[in-house]
């Protein structure tokens, strides 16, 4: 893949299984956490893997003891001496990196491997898929610093996942969620001994990479725009639009093929 071989200086891109990245948020010496260089390169990386056809999974992680600590506060100095217009700009150069993470369109997966706090657990939240290890730790932040919870996506997506009630309590009291009660409430899919995470999340991703590019492509599209229209309507008039657009693809019919030949289909995302 051409966008692997770029450098990155606060990033680490590798292909782990044909079709399958593993991007890691390479600062461990701070947690890993975001800066606005972390911001641009998310945002360049995500945009570059998007070109790639050959992409079929992302999957994003943290090296060293954590998954991100949100936005590195050595850096936070200078915040509450920009101007509206200024703080506005800062604002929409973070949120914008995220929202591209989310918009790729392939499945992402988040490897939470330590704590994903602030502006990591918004990360975390970006991604369509969450599997954490027992030593994973989630907290919103923001409010602990003097700032909201409405931020990055976060009052958006965390009550899509965890229900507005248990959302109010992680939002408004800043507290620690674990591992165990991350799955409890939904917002991770399953826990893993450390180090059986990231290969748990290969595992995930070489599934997903076994199936119809278009048909997952079309389905992340489906699930991610359904949760926006407000009635089931609309929600039927994409799916319909949907399956309509995959029964002219190659896919399709070398599935059909395969059942009846009792063989593995061989998509090509055509």
């Amino acid at each position: 893949m051409r966008s692997l071989d770029r450098s990155y200086e606060t990033l680490a891109l590798e292909q782990v299984y044909p079709g399958v990245v593993v991007m890691t948020l390479d600062r461990p010496e701070r947690y890993n956490a975001m800066t606005n260089v972390m911001f641009a390169e998310l945002e360049r990386a995500a945009l570059d893997l998007n070109d790639e056809d050959d992409l079929r999974a992302l999957i994003i992680t943290g090296a060293g003891k954590a998954f991100c600590a949100g936005f590195d506060l050595a850096d936070a100095e200078h915040l509450s001496s920009l101007g509206a217009i200024g703080m506005l700009d800062q604002q929409e150069l973070a949120a914008r990196a995220l929202s591209t993470i989310r918009a790729i369109r392939v499945p992402v997966i988040a490897a939470v491997n330590g704590a994903a706090a602030g502006g990591g657990l918004a990360l975390a939240l970006q991604a369509d898929i969450r599997l954490a290890s027992s030593e994973a730790k989630f907290n919103a932040a923001f409010v602990k610093i003097g700032l909201t919870a409405g931020d990055l996506g976060t009052s958006w997506l965390l009550p899509r996942l965890v229900g507005p009630a248990v959302a109010s309590d992680i939002c408004f009291t800043g507290r620690m969620v674990w591992a165990e009660e991350a799955e409890a409430i939904g917002l991770v899919n399953s826990l893993s001994e450390p180090e059986d995470l990231l290969p748990n999340a290969v595992a995930l991703a070489r599934q997903i990479a076994s199936n119809s590019p278009g048909g997952v492509q079309l389905s992340k599209r489906a699930l991610q725009a359904n949760m926006e229209v407000g009635s089931y309507a609309a929600a039927l008039e994409l799916e319909n639009r949907g399956q309509a657009l995959l029964t002219r693809s190659t896919d399709m019919p070398e599935a059909l093929a395969a059942f009846k030949e009792k063989r593995r289909p061989v998509f090509k995302g055509e």
